[in-house]
């Protein structure tokens, strides 16, 4: 089983989500004579839910196994999106495979597709997030996507996906930003960015799935809303800061 959220207690309601979306949608509108209002969103466990690209990896890593690990590929092959948290050897383990040496192997071939552009076209939207961020971007804000995805091997998959998925990209005013190298630490890569939202415009919103990020965010930009949407996160994060908020989708209700 996947552990359970450690701030399930502080989810907004439906209602209240839905109320606190809305008016991120109603700030997206530009006023005369102001900046143009910004809003941030990571991708991997906020605008995008990764589970299938791991799930498809694990069924490949199964047809690979066939022959050599019978009973592996069995297990591995029993993968669903819904058995699937953060950490590829706690996934092999949550699937029953215990064999460190069977958890090196295949947290190798997990590499060696996880991060290309090819296996992007495996995600799909947190629920309502497409609608969420058109609504944002006709109603006048600039996007920013900013993910710890690298340039060299995630870029081109992740545009065609976004774009594939119904999210603005490839147009004015909705740009995909990514890390310059795979080996940059992501929390360090958004650390250095942050700062750089204000020649964009006023930031508005930020979206993430990670506490470290909610919290360097509101490092820098105090006054914006600052989103943690509850989905996986990295082991041991750090005390999520209180001015945040937590939801669980972007579902807007009625």
């Amino acid at each position: 089983m996947v552990k359970p959220s450690a701030y399930a207690n502080r989810r907004l309601s439906s209602d209240a989500r839905s109320k606190l979306l809305r008016s991120i949608v109603d700030a997206s509108k530009k006023r005369h004579g102001e900046a143009p209002p910004v809003v941030v969103f990571d991708l991997d466990g906020t605008l995008l839910d990764n589970r299938a690209r791991v799930v498809r990896i694990f069924h490949e890593l199964a047809m690979s196994w066939s022959t050599k690990h019978p009973d592996a590929a069995a297990k591995a092959a029993t993968a669903r999106d819904e058995l699937i948290g953060y950490g590829v050897v706690e996934n092999l383990v949550r699937l029953g495979i215990h064999d460190p040496a069977l958890h090196a192997e295949g947290a190798e071939f997990w590499k060696q597709r996880f991060f290309y552009d090819a296996y992007m076209k495996y995600d799909v939207e947190v629920p309502g997030a497409a609608r969420f961020v058109r609504a944002c971007y006709e109603a006048g804000a600039a996007i920013v996507y900013l993910t710890g995805r690298d340039l060299p091997n995630m870029a081109l998959g992740t545009f065609a996906s976004l774009r594939d998925l119904g999210f603005p990209i490839g147009v004015v005013a909705a740009t995909l930003i990514t890390k310059p190298t795979f080996e940059m630490p992501d929390t360090d890569f958004k650390r250095a960015v942050a700062p750089t939202f204000a020649r964009v415009g006023h930031v508005i919103a930020s979206f993430d799935n990670e506490p470290a990020n909610i919290n360097l965010f509101l490092e820098h930009h105090p006054h914006a809303h600052a989103v943690f949407v509850d989905t996986q996160h990295a082991p041991d994060p750090p005390t999520l800061d209180e001015r945040s908020t937590v939801v669980d989708s972007f579902m807007i209700d009625g």
